[in-house]
Order: structure tokens, then sequence, then C-alpha cells
């Protein structure tokens, strides 16, 4: 059984699907770790890819961390700090970088609760879709552990500095209309219609050129951590590599010929 499947349609949207209900789809074991990465990495790798959509099996999003193994005493966390130190750093803490890296947009779809390290998961994204079952929980302090896996840096750039302190304070959950109402997802859709509007909406953005789209997300992720004169300098340099490609003169002739865009991702 593969703990993260891969699919992909003839849009060059890829659907990735936690798949380890059996765990209620846990992030924090190095199998799910690895099967995530390679998943995004084979994304990242294939040049029809447009966007992709991020969801999961079972009526959980993701537990976040197995509590099972840390009842025994076993996945991150070890006898010694320095190896406990060494397991985030090698495991899990690979999983935010790599969404940040990855050049095209990634939608979460998420199909019931996202708890801890699975709430910080659909912070990775770029987007997030919620079905009315979905809830959401900063509830690192319940378990008297802290993020170990960048959500104090994740969340707050969601939802603000305020809002960041209330849940990873008070652990406590909130649900879809409330995550709708604090900027933690862009929508909230029907149970049995999340997949079909978190594609509808990649099918939206894959429309688009597909040069334009990953760098005008790149730009959007730096903003974030650049002074405006950064970020100018950045966009000047994008704006370079855009004019010089295919699909602008398309876009550009397109609009004046009154006539539907055809892109070819040059």
């Amino acid at each position: 059984m593969s703990l993260v499947t891969y699919e992909q349609d003839a849009n060059g949207i890829i659907t990735l699907t936690l798949n380890d209900p059996e765990t209620r789809n846990a992030i924090s074991d190095q199998p799910m770790i690895e099967a995530l990465l390679a998943a995004l990495e084979r994304a990242e790798q294939d040049p029809d890819a447009r966007v992709v959509v991020l969801t999961a099996a079972g009526s959980v999003f993701s537990s976040g961390g197995n509590i099972k193994k840390m009842g025994e005493s076993g996945g991150l966390n070890d006898e010694l700090p320095a190896r406990t130190r060494r397991n985030y750093r090698e495991g899990i803490q690979r999983l935010p970088l790599a969404f940040e890296a990855l050049e095209i947009p990634v939608i979460a779809a998420v199909n019931g609760p996202a708890i801890g390290a699975g709430c910080d998961l659909t912070l990775m994204c770029d987007l997030r879709v919620a079905a009315q079952n979905a809830s959401f929980a900063e509830s690192f302090v319940k378990l008297g552990i802290v993020p170990g896996d960048g959500g104090a840096w994740l969340l707050p750039r969601v939802v603000g500095f305020s809002k960041a302190c209330e849940m990873a304070l008070t652990g406590d959950s909130v649900d879809a209309e409330e995550a709708l109402r604090i900027g933690l997802v862009s929508r909230v859709v029907a149970d049995d219609g999340l997949i079909d509007a978190a594609k509808a909406l990649a099918q939206r953005i894959a429309a688009n050129p597909t040069h334009a789209v990953r760098m005008t997300k790149r730009l959007l992720r730096e903003a974030g951590s650049q002074r405006l004169d950064q970020i100018l300098e950045t966009s000047a340099a994008f704006q370079a590599l855009a004019h010089a490609t295919q699909d602008h003169k398309e876009a550009v002739a397109a609009m004046l010929e009154r006539r539907p865009p055809h892109f070819t991702g040059r």
C-alpha cells in the first residue's frame, strides 16, 4: 500500500492523497515523511505538472503526530535530547522546506480534522479549501510539547500573531467556519463537494501560463521575508523572464484578437 497516492489528470493537476487512515494519516513517522517528500519531488520534476491538490483518505485529514508511538517512547522522541533534535531536523522538518521550495502551487483539500502537525501541513500549502466537517487545531501544547515542524513560523503568517497565539497557547480546535473567518482557509464547501471544488480551483490556476504562475508563487513566498526594495528587484528580474516567454506573447495576442489563448508552457 502506498502511503501517498499520486494521480495526474490531462490538465496537469496532481492529486496527492495521504493514505494511512489506520493512523489517521499521521505524518510524523519516517515512512510517511519519505513518501510525501518523494511525491513532492516527483511533481517538481514533472514539466507538465501545474497544480498539486493534497488531501487524505478516511475521515481525518491528519492527526499530525503518531500518539501511540509517543506513548511507547517511539517516533521522533528519543532518550537522548540530541537525538530527538536530529530526528526532527532529518525528519518532519524536511516537509516545510520541501513545500517552500516547490515551484507549483499546492492546494490543501482538508476533508476532516487537521491536528497538530496535520494543521501545520495545511499551512505549508499555498491555498486551503475545507469541507464543512474539517477542523484545525494547533494542539501541541495539549501534549506538553511545542510546534516542532515550523508551525510557530507558519501559523502567524496565515492568521496573524494574536490569533496564532490563541490557537497555539490554548490548543483549542476551530471549525471550518471559524477557519474561514480568520483566513485560515479561503473557502468552505460541502463535504461531498470538496475534491470537485479543490480541482475546480486548481483548474482555474492551471489555465494560466505555467511560468507566470510559478514565478508569481515564488514572489508571494519571497515577499514574506524580503524588504520592499528586495522584492522589487526580484519582481523586475522575474518580469524580464516572463516578458520573454511565448505564453506572454500569446496572451497579449489573444486579448487583442478577442479569442481564447492557447498556452504551451513556453
